[in-house]
């Protein structure tokens, strides 16, 4: 699917000190998931643990691939069995990894959020612009299902787990800096806040639950654009209220 092409703005944006502290890490692992991989990936001894087998990472990174697309169409509710299936793995393989479904559930919610993360991290370092910047990001993000997020965070979900609050707090520094490079550079409009982009992002980017809306990557990714073109720096209209922040999201979803 080729998604649209944003135009880039005659004055390019540099990107802010915190790409310059972004380390040397493969693309689409955030920090939050390096700590996690990194606690399990030293070799034995002085404090070490086992380094996982390399067919287990791969098991883990399938199951949770699968069990995100399972959550989008059916919600976090979705049979274990189907899960499985997808992922091409049996079910003692699944509940080796995952146990319950709230460790399931909460790392697929991790899964997402890191891998948005990274995103937001690589697209600022990588593109020659802010603005071409969080066009990148924002389509990768939809991609991820970032949408499916939702309404797994409004059903009994443990807000307050320190892996969760440490992903909230590294996603939201990223996509801070994201959108403040490009205000600073003033191709992005300044009356926005974090949880306006992200609000419009979920809500383009999440299909109906347990319908086959097979070409609904198509629309996101068309309706999403809409929506960035609209954050292009001057404003064309003045917007109601005040910006949305990531806290603002915070308190009344997660």
């Amino acid at each position: 699917m080729k998604r649209p092409t944003a135009t880039a703005p005659a004055a390019p944006a540099t990107p802010s000190a915190f790409v310059a502290a972004v380390d040397s890490a493969p693309a689409g692992t955030s920090k939050p998931a390096r700590a996690r991989e990194g606690a399990g990936a030293r070799g034995s001894g002085a404090g070490g643990v086992p380094r996982p087998r390399a067919d287990a990472v791969r098991n883990r990174e399938r199951i949770l691939t699968a069990a995100r697309e399972v959550f989008v169409e059916y919600g976090s509710a979705a049979p274990f069995d189907e899960v499985a299936r997808r992922a091409g793995i049996g079910n003692a393989t699944l509940y080796r990894h995952f146990p319950d479904r709230p460790t399931l559930v909460r790392q697929v919610v991790l899964f997402v959020m890191d891998r948005v993360t990274a995103s937001a991290e690589a697209s600022l370092a990588e593109e020659p612009d802010a603005f071409a910047a969080l066009c990148r990001f924002t389509h990768a993000a939809a991609d991820e299902r970032i949408g499916a997020l939702c309404p797994m965070l409004a059903e009994d979900f443990d807000r307050e787990h320190p892996e969760l609050l440490a992903a909230q707090t590294a996603l939201q520094a990223a996509v801070e800096t994201l959108l403040a490079t490009g205000q600073d550079a003033g191709v992005i409009r300044t009356d926005i806040g974090v949880g306006d982009l992200m609000v419009a992002l979920s809500q383009l980017s999440r299909p109906l639950p347990g319908t086959a809306c097979l070409d609904t990557d198509r629309f996101a990714h068309r309706h999403l654009q809409l929506f960035l073109d609209g954050l292009r720096a001057p404003a064309r209209s003045e917007l109601p209220g005040s910006a949305a922040t990531f806290d603002d999201l915070r308190q009344k979803t997660m």
